[in-house]
């Protein structure tokens, strides 16, 4: 079924995300390096963390494959909320993590379109093959499926479906999921792949319309989270309460499954 977004601006919302740029502590507030399809929800968990606790986070969003990258070169990241745990383990074993982190929520991916689009979101990607074969599409966004675990999937669910090799000459590839979604709903593209949690969020106004890309169109985006050696006392209460009921809740309303409490 075919939803559509009603919200405030993308563009102005996308202005603030740090494109995998680091970020240097201040004032021994924490830095935390967090997949881009995280920035909405991680808006609204840090509020309540700051309400509760009286501390302060700071946020660098991007695509996990950058930050793995970054973290081997050094950055001063204290916690790292992937979007795919399968980044996790190669740090770990490289000594590069403090441990092999958690299962923090589980994403899903959605195939958008802008209003004026001929392309009808559905999570079958029927409209999507017949405007193919029509020769109706000139772009097609998803996140690079190098670096960034949301393009991996997207590509992953439209190799399922047949559709990858004929896209080819169409994909527009945002550096990351939330650059995806800038560009799949631009009104200068078809449509794309992006976060089910980005396009669930308070300023995505108004753009298009979304449909969900079934689960089993490609592997788990399993998000795991882990800190690094050296993170500090506020690091460590905010990583804890990640896992709380409380940030549980607002993972859920941004359409993440969270998995059973430990």
């Amino acid at each position: 079924m075919t939803t559509i977004i009603h919200r405030r601006s993308l563009l102005g919302a996308l202005a603030a995300v740090g494109f995998a740029r680091p970020v240097m502590a201040q004032n021994g507030v924490p830095v935390v390096a967090a997949a881009s399809s995280m920035q909405f929800a991680m808006a609204e968990i840090a509020e309540a963390f700051a309400a509760e606790t009286g501390q302060s986070i700071r946020f660098s969003f991007g695509s996990s494959g950058n930050f793995a990258r970054q973290i081997r070169e050094g950055a001063p990241f204290e916690v790292f909320i992937a979007a795919d745990e399968d980044i996790i383990p190669g740090l770990h074993r490289d000594g590069l993590v403090a441990d092999p982190g958690t299962v923090y929520a589980i994403g899903r991916l959605v195939i958008v379109a802008p209003h004026g689009s001929d392309l009808v979101p559905d999570g079958s990607f029927d409209t999507l093959a017949a405007l193919l074969n029509a020769g109706k599409i000139t772009r097609f966004a998803i996140a690079n499926p190098e670096h960034a675990p949301y393009g991996m999937r997207a590509r992953e669910a439209l190799q399922a479906r047949g559709l990858w090799e004929a896209l080819q000459p169409f994909l527009v590839q945002g550096e990351n999921v939330t650059q995806a979604a800038q560009f799949a709903l631009s009104g200068n593209a078809e449509g794309g792949i992006t976060a089910y949690s980005l396009v669930l969020s308070a300023d995505i106004a108004r753009l298009g319309t979304y449909a969900l890309i079934p689960e089993a169109a490609h592997a788990p985006l399993r998000q795991r989270m882990v800190r690094l050696p050296g993170a500090t006392p506020a690091a460590n209460t905010f990583y804890d309460y990640m896992q709380s009921h409380a940030a549980r809740k607002i993972l859920e309303r941004y359409g993440f499954a969270v998995p059973a409490a430990g």
